[in-house]
């Protein structure tokens, strides 16, 4: 018997989510909030009509964020909000607007204006699954210093002494191991916990990925942690990637990074001395190992 493809699977499951979560949104009651950590994104353009689905699947999880906040820039706030969001929001949602920072959006105006809270980041085009929250808050619970997340890449570094160089991003090679290190590199697809300690750090750094990494959320996000002395720690030995929203992948911003968009912000905002102590930490492994 022939089997089916697993992308078959996927396109069944992703419609089938849609269809269950466009019914949650017309007849649920139910908050989407709780007491878990504050989940944040951003959305944009044509997204602003499906953006419920990723929002539904976060707040039906077996923890709820305490607070679930969807950031628009100017244009897309003024538009009259869909019947999709008015009902969430009737349940809990913020919606708040903020200058257009790109992908930046999901965080940046919430450390600026409240950098006291653990916070979540969330993609607009995934559905997340019930227990996504929960594990990334107690992964967090064990290590409240560490940047947890589900899906995390090795970041290769060539160790030419007082030159290191971060390897391509393409040739990267996904994280195998629930060890903290600063050479793991969450991408914030699967969501990511930033604990209030770092939210400070990102506060303080100030909007220099405007310039560096104006299009590389996860790229600036890393270089500060790592120049912070954080580690980042990957909730399950190996890395997981959510079913996305039908129709919204892969986008604009995925074939630029990965078309050699990600090595030339990495190029730009990796500095000598963050260089520096990856290349240490790539040794400290390698003894290690």
């Amino acid at each position: 018997m022939t089997s089916i493809p697993r992308r078959v699977w996927n396109g069944v499951a992703r419609r089938a989510l849609r269809v269950r979560f466009d019914m949650r949104n017309r007849v649920s009651k139910a908050p989407v909030t709780g007491d878990g950590p504050i989940v944040s994104l951003t959305t944009h353009g044509p997204r602003l009509d499906i953006v419920h689905l990723a929002l539904e699947s976060i707040g039906r999880g077996a923890v709820r964020p305490s607070r679930l906040i969807l950031w628009l820039g100017p244009d897309d706030h003024a538009r009259p909000r869909p019947p999709t969001l008015r009902r969430l929001v009737a349940r809990g949602l913020e919606v708040r607007e903020a200058v257009d920072l790109g992908p930046h959006t999901k965080y940046w105006p919430l450390v600026e204006s409240e950098p006291d809270r653990d916070f979540v980041t969330a993609d607009d085009d995934v559905f997340y699954p019930r227990g996504w929250l929960a594990e990334l808050r107690d992964a967090g619970e064990r290590m409240p210093e560490a940047i947890v997340c589900f899906r995390a890449h090795v970041l290769g570094v060539d160790d030419m002494g007082e030159a290191p160089r971060i390897r391509p991003y393409t040739s990267w090679k996904r994280c195998r191991r629930t060890t903290p290190s600063p050479l793991h590199f969450a991408t914030g697809v699967s969501g990511v916990l930033y604990p209030r300690t770092f939210a400070h750090v990102i506060r303080e750094a100030g909007t220099g990925f405007v310039e560096r990494a104006p299009r590389a959320d996860d790229v600036w996000l890393h270089f500060l942690a790592v120049r912070s002395g954080r580690a980042i720690v990957q909730v399950r030995p190996r890395p997981l990637e959510f079913l996305g929203v039908p129709g919204t992948r892969p986008t604009g911003l995925y074939r630029t990074n990965e078309g050699g968009g990600n090595d030339r912000q990495i190029a730009a905002t990796y500095t000598p001395d963050v260089l520096a102590l990856l290349a240490a930490a790539a040794r400290g492994e390698a003894l290690v190992t």
